[in-house]
């Protein structure tokens, strides 16, 4: 009986050391803060996608002049509801991005300093455990952004638009994609997404390093908990960083989601763009972008960095 017992006993017990390695706190600061900015900014990542997707050719496509006159013609067209099409899934994929993200992150940053938050990584490490994190990340997210930038790519003129290709919402979507494009359609603009691992790896090591440098500067521990107006002005410098060296994968990935255009891939889209508009095609809504992601970022830093230390 005695042995039973036993044996009965050990085998949840022994995973609770294993489960209490890993920093859930992560997972729910970030997802809090990806939800936060991106019900805030929404209408600027659905003008950004326009912008991106607009190689000039295809006709549906509306043509605005500038930020201010896109966010116009979108309200007098399609009314307030028009600024937040694609509003669900950029939600849940933002909030699942960012909290997997920081989750996958801190994860690997603690079992490469050995649960040692006081040890410091370097510029490399910090790059390697976030390039990690971007791509468990993206593996899990990418069907969420096919969905999105469809959605957001709905104009009230789609009137040669296959009805596969129209969609009432966010599984309607996910279900005519799958349907008619299979898993494939599900990943597509998955290969770009990997090259935009290294934007994430650029701005978490930046972001990082520069925290680390600071406290040192004052002599505290590099994980001392900061001020608001430091993690904004640290979280502003890192983004502008990584947005503007390397954007142009937003663009191809934007292109090859657009359910209006068909590219028989990566390279393909890569050689069209350039074909047809240059280096210029590459940067389309880079304006917007930095407009939206920069406060974006902002605010997904400083509350994860405050929720984080709360939930610590």
């Amino acid at each position: 009986m005695t042995t039973i017992k036993t044996t009965a006993t050990s085998g949840p017990r022994s995973l609770m050391p294993a489960l209490n390695k890993f920093k859930y706190e992560h997972l729910i600061a970030g997802l809090s803060g990806g939800v936060v900015s991106t019900l805030i900014l929404h209408p600027l990542d659905l003008i950004k996608i326009r912008f991106a997707v607009n190689d000039g050719v295809t006709k549906t496509a509306p043509q605005y002049t500038g930020l201010r006159n896109a966010l116009f013609e979108i309200m007098k067209v399609e009314g307030v509801r028009g600024l937040y099409r694609g509003v669900t899934p950029n939600v849940l994929g933002s909030g699942c991005s960012w909290g997997f993200y920081f989750f996958f992150y801190n994860n690997i940053k603690s079992w490469i300093q050995g649960g040692n938050s006081k040890k410091s990584l370097g510029p490399t490490l910090h790059m390697l455990a976030a390039a990690n994190a971007g791509v468990f990340t993206l593996l899990i997210t990418n069907p969420i952004w096919v969905v999105k930038t469809r959605l957001c790519l709905q104009y009230n003129n789609d009137v040669g638009l296959s009805e596969s290709k129209r969609y009432s919402g966010m599984l309607d979507a996910l279900g005519k994609i799958y349907r008619t494009e299979g898993v494939r359609g599900l990943y597509k603009g998955l290969v770009p997404g990997m090259f935009g691992v290294s934007h994430g790896a650029i701005q978490f090591m930046t972001y990082e390093e520069m925290k680390n440098r600071y406290n040192v500067l004052r002599k505290m521990p590099i994980d001392s908990k900061l001020t608001t107006a430091e993690y904004m002005m640290f979280a502003a410098i890192s983004k502008l960083i990584a947005a503007a060296s390397t954007y142009p994968y937003q663009v191809i990935r934007a292109r090859l989601q657009d359910q209006h255009t068909d590219y028989r891939g990566t390279w393909h889209c890569v050689r069209q763009t350039w074909r047809g508009e240059g280096w210029r095609g590459f940067y389309k809504g880079l304006g917007v972008n930095l407009t939206r992601v920069v406060p974006a970022t902002v605010i997904t830093f400083v509350v994860y960095e405050h929720m984080s230390h709360f939930l610590r």
